[in-house]
């Protein structure tokens, strides 16, 4: 993937360490735009209205916001002040909190006259670190694939959300293994859940068109049929936060599918970097769930007088997740702790 004609996040070539050019996702499927940070407050606005998404894509872009953040004050106030509000756009992608504690830890030892060459040389690093951790993620996950493909079909696989390479730097998470499934010449069919109400799995459509490979497009709530008919091989999914248990939080409607996945026998697999995993949070009843605007359910509902709720993720136990795939390998939901450090 890394041939993609649209790249999620790179520097502007034309302002060396004055701002990065994003993909807006929010204007996908409908156009591929790219979009110019150049300050703070570009960073954290794209952060928080979803123009980048996705946990990996989160923590490098806040990563590069801290670097836009220092351009004219270096000082400690500043950098604090630079952090919280990155902090502060988003709550439960633990990528985010990662890659500013990691930029805080590294800007805090370095010395003020080259505390900004250091910001953007650290941005970079967790950049090219994302795509590295995701492409052995995509050859971990293959051998998972391979092992549940039947001789007489195309592995047919199930995804929610976005994970793919628009929630990353580069490769994706989940749809990692399906991308490099493809490129060894397994042939692969997604079926790829819409993911209301902000309709994602659109996201995912768009870039499986663009790598070719085979795709149908389904409502959320077919998931269960389909298991049921014996049509899914394996359902993968991605992850905003892996508590120390192997709990997983992931964009809501997760937890249906892995239900029905255990109901009917389909494995269900969980890819994300290891950065997503947060071993200060014991399980998932300490992840906090966003809440989001009850506009994002549909213009009609302003029209209704009653209340809404709309949370972005709901928590997926560990029990009922086969393994955890990271650039590590893949896990036991319930023995992460191999892969601390």
């Amino acid at each position: 993937m890394s041939q993609a004609r649209y790249p999620t996040l790179i520097e502007d070539g034309a302002s060396h360490q004055t701002a990065v050019l994003i993909l807006d996702q929010t204007r996908l499927p409908r156009e591929p735009v790219m979009l110019r940070l150049g300050s703070l407050e570009d960073a954290a606005h794209a952060i928080r209205v979803m123009q980048v998404r996705g946990a990996p894509l989160i923590g490098a872009t806040a990563a590069y916001g801290v670097a836009l953040g220092l351009a004219d004050d270096v000082g400690d106030a500043r950098l604090n002040h630079v952090i919280d509000t990155l902090a502060a756009t988003r709550p439960t992608a633990v990528n985010l909190h990662w890659a500013l504690e990691r930029m805080r830890r590294v800007l805090q030892n370095s010395a003020l006259a080259t505390r900004r060459d250091t910001a953007w040389n650290e941005a970079r690093a967790i950049a090219t670190e994302d795509k590295a951790a995701n492409a052995a993620i995509g050859q971990h996950g293959l051998k998972l694939l391979q092992a549940c493909r039947r001789s007489d079909r195309p592995l047919n696989v199930m995804t929610h959300c976005n994970a793919g390479r628009l929630a990353t730097v580069d490769n994706g998470t989940a749809l990692a293994p399906v991308y490099a499934a493809h490129a060894a010449g397994l042939p692969v069919h997604v079926w790829v859940s819409e993911t209301r109400p902000r309709n994602q799995g659109l996201l995912t459509a768009w870039e499986l068109a663009e790598a070719g490979v085979l795709h149908t497009l389904i409502a959320d709530n077919a998931a269960g049929l389909l298991m049921m008919q014996g049509k899914v091989d394996l359902v993968i999914v991605g992850a905003d936060r892996i508590a120390a248990n192997g709990d997983t939080a992931n964009k809501i409607g997760t937890y249906l599918k892995a239900l029905a996945a255990r109901a009917h026998g389909v494995p269900f697999y969980v890819a994300a970097p290891l950065s997503t995993i947060d071993f200060a949070c014991p399980s998932g009843a300490e992840i906090p769930i966003e809440e989001r605007a009850a506009e994002e359910l549909g213009a009609a509902v302003s029209n209704l007088d009653t209340p809404v709720a709309n949370p972005a993720f709901d928590v997926t136990p560990a029990d009922l997740i086969s393994g955890i795939v990271s650039e590590r390998g893949v896990a036991r939901a319930g023995e992460l702790s191999q892969w601390k450090t």
